[in-house]
């Protein structure tokens, strides 16, 4: 369900129009908090070409890592559906959580007690300040959904979760469901 009204935990989709910014093309964000001071969220579908093992040798696990926006590309965010496993976590909502004791993620992943469909990594993240999402959708940048796939979103198929929203989203947006996302490679 389309909402106007941003809430933590909604999904934020990228309009077709947002072509040209490399960040957020084609882009669906997972919000983590928004409040009158700002927003934060994570890109869910822009894999990188790193795994877990790759940014931290110790964890010999090959979960994917995502760009999680343009944000502090240095820093690694997680967020995750095993609160009881994970101490600190705190609640997005549905089911979903971020963060938590990463000493205790690493033990997780060590032992085989976390699987990857338990839990996504982020290199950055996506931030907006106060008044600045709400500027982005007056201006036709997102549309503003529900998350209907609870925190079941953390295993959804990131190459084909952008298309799967357009086509849902009906109208106008089907059509963008099937357009080249480079069109200028055309």
């Amino acid at each position: 369900m389309v909402t106007s009204n941003p809430q933590k935990g909604n999904l934020l989709i990228a309009e077709p129009a947002i072509i040209g910014d490399v960040s957020f093309n084609r882009s669906i964000v997972l919000l983590a908090d928004h409040t009158h001071e700002g927003s934060i969220g994570f890109i869910l579908n822009k894999p990188l070409d790193f795994t877990i093992n790759d940014l931290i040798p110790d964890l010999d696990a090959n979960f994917k890592v995502y760009n999680g926006g343009p944000v502090e590309q240095d820093n690694l965010y997680f967020i995750h559906k095993v609160p009881h496993l994970i101490p600190n976590s705190i609640e997005i909502s549905l089911g979903i959580y971020w963060g938590g004791d990463f000493t205790k993620v690493a033990e997780l992943i060590k032992n085989n007690i976390i699987k990857e469909t338990d839990i996504r990594f982020f290199l950055g993240y996506s931030g907006w300040g106060e008044h600045q999402l709400e500027k982005e959708l007056k201006a036709s940048s997102w549309v503003v959904t529900e998350n209907i796939y609870k925190k079941n979103i953390i295993e959804k198929d990131y190459e084909t979760f952008w298309k799967e929203k357009m086509i849902e989203l009906g109208g106008e947006y089907s059509i963008w469901s099937n357009a080249p996302e480079h069109p200028s490679y055309n």
